[in-house]
């Protein structure tokens, strides 16, 4: 499924808020819900109209694995090194006659991987007793509706329990 772009078809509102409309239907998990949305854009149904919205929020932390000294010095010098490589390539960017370029690249990722390192590990030194684990973070929701404008909820209810065939006109 791809998003041309965000701001096409219906006009985005300034502030965040709530679609307005009536459920076509309800589902428990959001792949369900883009499939019953890929069903309307097949028969045409104007999708610009449609929202999927998640309700009951819940936070989810995946725990990913076990913090020790040597897996945080190693994120730590990933993540300096991709900082180093960027400071590289701005060097390179705004002095492009330097002949030296190559070695500048290789310094800048290894100070900017000794110093991600140096940092991660000072900083769970320092926290170790609190969080010993890494996780990840994210919301789920419960359910998803799939709500509509009251004009053409039939419309998406028919076709999305197979009344309708693609390109039939709105009831």
């Amino acid at each position: 499924m791809s998003n041309s772009s965000p701001y096409s078809g219906r006009r985005m509102p300034r502030m965040p808020e709530l679609p307005k409309g009536e459920i076509i239907s309800t589902y428990d998990r959001y792949a369900d819900a883009m499939q019953a949305v890929d069903r309307l854009v097949r028969a045409d149904f104007p999708v610009n109209e449609v929202s999927i919205l998640g309700n009951e929020l819940r936070s989810v932390e995946r725990v990913t694995g076990k913090l020790s000294y040597g897996r945080v010095a190693l994120m730590g010098a990933l993540s300096g090194a991709y900082l180093g490589l960027f400071l590289g390539i701005l060097l390179f960017i705004f002095q492009p006659e330097n002949a030296a370029i190559f070695g500048v690249f290789l310094a800048a990722v290894a100070i900017g991987a000794g110093f991600g390192m140096l940092f991660m590990v000072l900083s769970y030194a320092m926290n170790r007793n609190r969080r010993g684990f890494s996780s990840v973070m994210q919301f789920v929701a419960s359910r998803y509706d799939l709500i509509t404008a009251p004009s053409l909820v039939h419309r998406a209810r028919g076709i999305l329990s197979g009344q309708a065939e693609a390109g039939d006109s709105p009831r």
